[in-house]
């Protein structure tokens, strides 16, 4: 009898020992569209999507009301501090308000972590935002893991272009806000939540748009990077805008060039005087028969050191002259 007990103790252990889901998050929408989100199980955190996903431990942090004026789907779920335990799915279909527009999904900011545990995108978001503000930083480069592995604090990933930084920037007053795997909307996100508003900028270098050409349009592409712009401008009025065209990838010509080639096209109509100055440098790092060797790109997409180089070398007399600096 002792023996046919054991089995149910063990159950009723194992059972104990397993932690409690947190609660299913809910959402409130306001008469303008913004929805927040909230769990009644204290210290989760809320990852959410926007793009019919089910919101995984990568998915994007809640960390702010969601701006879904033209409507859209909310899932989310809320998750453990470690993500290692999750609710059961919140989803929600809201329409849009009165007079609202449809809108490309680049011009909806939300929040990502694609990228975890390489870094934590809510982390970084917190520490760059504090660098560029104590730091007043003067020059401020904004992009994606391109423009992260160039170099800077925080170093939350490798950096294969740390010594070129270091030995362009370590003298100047200068902040990195490139996030690995970021899209657009989540660029967009992010100046939108505080993290140029601190700086004291006089350049503004920015490289961003790579991640979204398998998804979207040069003319969505361009939409954002129009918004990004205003964004800039509206923060740091004062600012001068180097807006780099996308770099070229992929070892050699292909449909996904030819996509980025017109998609700078659109980006270089953005060009105006006394506020931005657009730099196509694509071609330095391609040979004569326009492949792209491992020495530049080591994946075809990130530069290795040489890639840096070109690219600090190709900017370098024109942020001197922005920054009214002497040589």
């Amino acid at each position: 009898m002792r023996h046919l007990l054991v089995l149910p103790l063990l159950a009723l252990t194992l059972a104990a020992q397993e932690p409690t889901p947190p609660a299913k998050p809910d959402a409130k929408r306001d008469a303008a569209g913004t929805v927040t989100l909230t769990s009644a199980t204290p210290g989760v955190v809320i990852r959410y999507s926007i793009d019919g996903s089910d919101p995984g431990p990568k998915g994007g942090p809640y960390l702010a009301p969601i701006v879904l004026p033209a409507g859209g789907t909310v899932k989310a779920r809320a998750y453990t501090e470690d993500r290692k335990v999750k609710s059961d799915l919140f989803e929600a279909k809201f329409d849009a308000v009165f007079g609202a527009k449809p809108r490309p999904t680049t011009l909806v900011p939300c929040t990502q972590d694609r990228d975890f545990p390489i870094y934590d995108w809510a982390k970084r978001h917190a520490a760059v935002t504090k660098i560029t503000a104590d730091r007043k930083a003067s020059l401020v480069f904004i992009g994606d893991s391109i423009t992260q592995m160039f170099g800077g604090e925080p170093h939350d990933r490798s950096q294969p272009g740390k010594d070129v930084w270091e030995k362009f920037y370590a003298k100047r007053s200068v902040a990195n806000l490139g996030f690995g795997y970021d899209y657009l909307e989540n660029t967009l996100w992010r100046l939108r939540h505080g993290e140029l508003d601190g700086a004291k900028a006089k350049v503004v270098v920015m490289h961003i748009g790579t991640n979204n050409a398998g998804k979207n349009t040069p003319e969505e592409i361009a939409a954002s990077v129009r918004a990004l712009l205003d964004e800039i401008h509206q923060r740091q009025p004062q600012a001068h805008v180097i807006l780099m065209a996308i770099f070229p990838r992929g070892p050699k010509p292909d449909a996904m060039r030819a996509k980025l080639d017109t998609t700078n096209k659109l980006l270089a109509q953005f060009a105006a005087p006394d506020k931005v100055t657009f730099l196509d440098i694509g071609a330095k790092f391609l040979q004569p028969d326009g492949s792209i060797t491992r020495e530049v790109m080591g994946d075809y997409l990130h530069p290795s050191a040489k890639g840096y180089e070109i690219w600090a070398e190709s900017i370098e007399p024109l942020l001197v002259k922005l920054l009214g600096e002497t040589k």
